[in-house]
């Protein structure tokens, strides 16, 4: 006989779309912003996230993920060397942030890289484009590419650098994504961002040394990246992230008025996100998360898991009892296969469902043979017992 039976687990958690009501007064001196928890995905902080911007420099994340793909392709290699063009070099001359490349110079993938993410030299970025695509024009389609593959919906690139132009431009919302992609599948390539400087040894004059524009890194809090911008039109943008122990947060904001707002400001929203929240592993994915009871099989019990690990992140000043509970029919009559749907874990909060998956075997049981099967319905019958 199969009953349906749940298995209720009880986890210190707070309903999430109560966030914003309880720290609505909370805010920054920024024209938009967003912060992110990375483990859980949840939007903790938001102001006018969809607002058009001009990225200005942190367009350089996007143009250092396609070297980064062309890279993990093997298409091409860090040591691999690059023609610096009279067009690369004229961006060094014309008073931008710059690398101070020269032409005919031959440098590796990997100091333009450096000279992109650390100096954020624009020559840098054009000669880059156009050794790995001819032009920078045709670059720019890769990098939109890209940008759709990703879901920035509301974005578009014009050039490698975010130098000045109404058609190259972004919102909070999809930088964020971009930071998000760039952490998450491309950690040893990420380290470069928390370089805090780069000794360029230039061609006809001394090496040039330049620390990271990034001002976060040169405080003590666990900042690891990622990139500024600075557009007349635009002011001041940072996008920026953190990291405690396993816990990274990541903030995006742009419309800071000076570089000392840009910094103490995303330094505020990044310790607010820290000392306002916590972030708590439901289940790892893949990995065993409960045992369910096996009717007929030659084990009384499967373990169950989920597919993608499962993190909330909550206020700490208001946690409440979230329910986690498992559902299942059951006991479960074998023969139970490998990876088999066997339950659902549903997430709620005052009987409203927060998020809901499925469970899956992650081991097979075999179901016994006719007379074991008899003794256990027979002891099922008089005893109880499964």
């Amino acid at each position: 006989m199969k009953i349906f039976k749940k298995i209720t687990i009880y986890i210190l958690l707070f309903y999430l779309f109560t966030i914003t009501k309880v720290f609505a007064a909370f805010d920054i001196k920024a024209r938009t912003a967003i912060l992110q928890d990375y483990l859980s995905g949840e939007i903790l902080f938001e102001k006018d996230i969809t607002r058009s911007i001009y990225p200005a420099s942190m367009t350089k994340i996007m143009t250092s993920i396609v070297v980064f793909d062309l890279l993990k392709a093997g298409d091409l290699s860090l040591d691999d060397k690059i023609m610096i063009s009279e067009n690369a070099w004229r961006l060094s001359q014309s008073g931008y942030s710059s690398m101070f490349i020269m032409v005919g110079d031959e440098v590796t993938v990997e100091n333009l890289l450096k000279g992109i993410i650390v100096a954020s030299g624009n020559d840098a970025c054009v000669a880059l484009a156009e050794g790995v695509a001819g032009t920078e024009e045709e670059f720019a389609m890769l990098m939109n590419t890209k940008a759709a593959e990703i879901g920035m919906e509301n974005t578009n690139f014009t050039n490698s650098s975010g130098i000045n132009d109404p058609d190259n431009y972004s919102t909070v919302e999809d930088i964020l994504k971009m930071s998000n992609y760039l952490i998450k599948n491309y950690p040893n390539y990420y380290n470069y961002f928390k370089e805090k400087e780069f000794t360029w040894d230039r061609t006809g004059g001394e090496p040039i040394t330049q620390g990271n524009r990034n001002p976060l890194l040169y405080k003590n809090f666990g900042a690891d990246g990622i990139k500024t911008g600075y557009l007349a039109v635009e002011k001041y943008s940072l996008a920026s992230s953190i990291k405690r122990g396993k816990r990274r947060l990541i903030a995006v904001g742009s419309g800071f008025e000076t570089k000392n707002s840009r910094s103490k400001q995303s330094s505020k929203l990044l310790t607010w996100g820290l000392t306002n929240f916590d972030t708590i592993k439901i289940a790892e994915k893949n990995k065993n998360f409960v045992e369910l009871d096996v009717w007929l099989g030659k084990k009384k019990t499967v373990k169950g898991y989920i597919k993608k690990d499962l993190y909330k992140t909550i206020p700490k000043a208001r946690k409440k009892y979230l329910k986690a509970v498992v559902i299942y029919q059951g006991p479960i009559l074998a023969p139970v296969q490998k990876d088999q749907k066997v339950a659902k874990l549903k997430l709620s909060y005052k009987g409203e469902i927060l998020d809901e998956l499925d469970i899956f075997a992650i081991e097979e049981v075999k179901k016994v043979n006719i007379f074991s099967g008899l003794i256990k319905s027979i002891n099922y019958l008089i005893w109880g017992d499964v």
